[in-house]
């Protein structure tokens, strides 16, 4: 089985005729006008791809990464894309009442990531680092959470200004991006590329 990946969606989806009142063009973006962050949502398993586009429909930015899984049979091959990270997709939004209730009324939904329920941002570098790997199509899988390690950034190239943490095997070497919250981690090699310490 070989992996590769590519993004799902990561758009902001206008606001359509459908949406209820809840939802309007000048709410949503009075709600953007506050500080908006981003915030990982616990779906439950295999609900990821259908939130984000209900959240979408909602006029709320999604964003899911996806990895494509080739299945190899004895007869035929097939390309299925997959959840980066299984159970999570992640909404940029204010922290305002109202698209709370939004995204947690949505099915499929079981809550925002955080303490009680309060959803906890996420840094906007996190979600930066696995936009380029995903746009430039890098070759990444997913790696074991890690949270401590030689910190470094990529210098140069097309996934300049990513940085995570160095892991080196004999002469191979990647970088590990994470996601802090969820402690979901993946892995990109850094053949070719130069790096800095931080």
């Amino acid at each position: 089985m070989g992996l590769r990946g590519r993004s799902h969606s990561d758009y902001p989806v206008e606001i359509g005729s459908h949406s209820s009142a809840a939802y309007n063009g000048s709410a949503f973006d009075a709600g953007l006008h506050e500080e908006a962050s981003w915030f990982a949502i616990h779906t439950r398993s295999r609900h990821e791809k259908m939130v984000t586009v209900q959240l979408e429909e909602k006029g709320i930015r999604a964003f899911l990464p996806t990895l494509d899984e080739v299945h190899q049979w004895s007869d035929r091959r097939k390309v299925i894309r997959q959840p980066l990270f299984s159970c999570y997709t992640f909404v940029y939004m204010a922290q305002l009442g109202k698209f709370r209730l939004a995204v947690l009324q949505t099915p499929g939904v079981i809550g925002f990531v955080g303490i009680n329920g309060v959803g906890i941002p996420i840094p906007d570098q996190e979600i930066d680092n696995l936009k380029t790997l995903i746009a430039v199509d890098a070759p990444y899988e997913p790696y074991p959470y890690l949270r401590i390690g030689k910190r470094v950034r990529i210098v140069g190239g097309s996934l300049d200004g990513i940085d995570g943490i160095l892991v080196a095997k004999n002469t191979d070497r990647s970088l590990v991006v994470s996601i802090e919250l969820i402690q979901r981690s993946i892995a990109v090699r850094l053949e070719g590329y130069h790096v800095n310490t931080i």
